[in-house]
């Protein structure tokens, strides 16, 4: 049986239609999905919880959506959290990628299997082509970012950015792509780049876009967006390709260095 750690945003509920069997969706408390939630937890309470997804029978846990990171008082820690304690802070003075890690850490060594959310739900994930036209010049843009990739992924930044006439105009930062684009102002004739980190565990965190982010990008006057083939999935994909034709905008879907 396949639990669900969701967070905010479509990505939960996407996971949970395309799995098809018996999904339990557990969610922190400060961070509620768009789904039902069987049981919401604290990170004061996260031994439990791995004992309680023990006894429904619980094998595979996809962490998936959107969180932030909560206050922990250790006031509220519980019996079989105490264990946990040190890591989970460790956890949570880190980075993305470095808490993402010590969390999966955690549920491995209950006895879990850490499974993608691009594994649970494959067809998230487009095959390598071009949606709408792309035109000239892009593709020295998205090798500009590629090389902003591995700088955001060695400062533990974000899984984005903006480009236009070989500049940085934007950079992701913890608020988010669609957070990012919105503050953007006018950036016409620009264009979204994201991408995973390099050496980012795949499993947690792979980036997402969907039909908010081509309503942002638009908004911004960007051109299109360039995404990494297998490493970005695409939401509502049906609405996407709508508003790809309303629009004018291109969504690139290209194998990094191509």
């Amino acid at each position: 049986m396949l639990a669900l750690i969701a967070g905010t945003g479509a990505l939960p509920g996407a996971v949970a239609a395309a799995h098809g069997g018996t999904v339990v969706v557990c969610a922190l408390e400060h961070c509620p999905p768009d789904l039902p939630v069987d049981r919401t937890f604290r990170l004061e309470t996260l031994g439990t919880l791995l004992r309680w997804l023990r006894r429904q029978g619980v094998t595979e846990v996809c962490l998936c959506g959107s969180v932030t990171r909560p206050p922990v008082s250790l006031a509220r820690v519980d019996l079989w959290t105490w264990p946990l304690v040190p890591r989970v802070l460790r956890a949570l003075r880190r980075g993305d990628d470095g808490a993402l890690r010590i969390f999966i850490a955690l549920f491995e060594e209950s006895g879990f299997r850490v499974v993608a959310a691009h594994e649970a739900a494959p067809a998230l994930l487009p095959p390598v082509g071009a949606w709408g036209d792309v035109p000239a010049g892009v593709v020295e843009l998205a090798r500009l970012g590629d090389t902003v990739s591995d700088r955001q992924a060695a400062e533990d930044l974000g899984q984005a950015c903006v480009l236009r006439d070989g500049n940085v105009l934007q950079r992701e930062g913890v608020e988010g792509t669609d957070a990012m684009l919105a503050k953007l102002g006018d950036a016409e004739g620009g264009v979204l780049y994201k991408a995973p980190k390099p050496g980012q565990d795949r499993r947690a965190d792979l980036p997402v876009i969907g039909p908010e982010t081509l309503r942002r990008a638009a908004a911004a006057g960007l051109a299109g967006i360039v995404i990494e083939a297998q490493g970005v999935m695409v939401l509502e994909q049906p609405l996407v390709r709508t508003l790809i034709a309303e629009t004018g905008l291109f969504l690139w879907v290209r194998e990094r260095g191509a």
